[in-house]
């Protein structure tokens, strides 16, 4: 409990020192599991970074990781995963963090972080309570609390995770988050630091999404992996042939959905996932035979770390109503290309067409059909 009272007078600390119009750097959110800020650098562009408050801390220092991938602000964020002791602390961080900035972009230090390391809060001081007995003392603390929540903004409250997410949900991510200390203490640990903690970001905001809860697509993970996941996208725009075609697979197959995988990599947020329809067989929608998707922003060249997965979600759904999908029934029987007897893309056919895709592409440029699309 210590730690975590030392930890939101940190984060109350940041938060006064750097406010959202701070000419420099941003604390554009904070909480007790993430901070969200941002760094103007010079001419007045803009850089967003964020940290995940893992269980570990302070043993360990957040990991942070940053939207752009300019070795400036790369750099700098680096530096923060090589501190122990008071400077694995937040409020130490962020300070680090700002000089490094500052030095890499040559621009001169906000006079504030002075402010930081001397560990001054900037809020109402505190007021010592008369001597009393332990009981009382206690409800004391439990006044403090009170006052202290009373001063959170109501967009802190909003980001109340048990209230925007069900039990299951919440109880996904705690599972997860044991599953990952046990491979950490068995040394096991698959994936890398950085895409573990933005896909356990990016699974936490898809849970709190309105899109999520509103039932447009579902998400499971691959054998509890982070790595692997799957989508049944359960809604597309119902003006659309696919949406008719969506109602009738329910008649015929019993299923309202398509089925999409993706994979993600090591390196992850900086390269894309693959992304490849499993089920059913669909003709259109820039699908390609193999069951990946034909659209530049799922290549190299034309991702960025900035993409959310709900984000590329979205796109695809956009991207299959665009491209005229339709699904193909009975193709279960055609025994080129697919599985006949899942009637059911493959994995490997899915790569070896994008493989060839992207060569195509490379060669010839993404002119036709547009970026968006593919």
């Amino acid at each position: 409990m210590a730690c975590l009272n030392v930890l939101k007078q940190e984060i109350k600390t940041l938060e006064a020192v750097f406010p959202k119009n701070h000419e420099r750097f941003q604390i554009v959110s904070a909480s007790v599991d993430e901070l969200n800020c941002k760094f103007i650098g010079r001419n007045g562009k803009r850089y967003e970074i964020h940290a995940n408050i893992t269980e570990t801390y302070p043993s360990t220092p957040p990991v942070w990781f940053a939207d752009s991938e300019e070795t400036s602000v790369t750099n700098a964020v680096q530096i923060l995963s090589n501190t122990t002791g008071r400077d694995n602390h937040v409020m130490n961080q962020v300070g680090i963090l700002v000089r490094e900035l500052c030095r890499l972009h040559s621009v001169s230090e906000p006079a504030e972080l002075d402010r930081l390391s001397m560990g001054v809060w900037v809020g109402p001081p505190a007021i010592d309570p008369p001597d009393m007995d332990e009981d009382e003392d206690d409800d004391d603390n439990d006044d403090d609390e009170d006052l202290h929540l009373e001063m959170e903004d109501s967009e802190a409250l909003a980001k109340n995770k048990s209230d925007e997410m069900d039990a299951e949900h919440i109880n996904m991510l705690e599972r997860l988050r044991q599953n990952q200390r046990q491979d950490y203490l068995k040394g096991q640990v698959s994936g890398s630091v950085q895409a573990t903690d933005r896909l356990m970001k990016e699974l936490r905001d898809i849970y709190r999404s309105d899109t999520f809860k509103k039932g447009m697509y579902s998400i499971e993970l691959v054998s509890d992996s982070l790595y692997e996941w799957n989508i049944r996208l359960m809604s597309v725009d119902p003006d659309s042939p696919l949406h008719n075609d969506l109602v009738m697979l329910k008649e015929k197959e019993g299923k309202d959905s398509i089925l999409l995988n993706m994979l993600f990599k090591e390196t992850y947020p900086f390269e894309p996932p693959f992304v490849r329809v499993v089920h059913p067989i669909i003709s259109g929608g820039y699908v390609l035979m193999g069951g990946a998707i034909c659209m530049e922003l799922l290549t190299k060249q034309g991702w960025s770390s900035a993409y959310t997965v709900e984000a590329v979600i979205m796109q695809i759904a956009a991207t299959l109503v665009k491209g005229k999908a339709r699904i193909q029934f009975g193709a279960a029987k055609v025994v080129t290309q697919v599985n006949s007897a899942q009637g059911q893309y493959s994995l490997a056919r899915a790569q070896q067409s994008f493989k060839s895709l992207v060569q195509i592409h490379e060669k010839n440029g993404w002119f036709t059909p547009p970026k968006e699309d593919g």
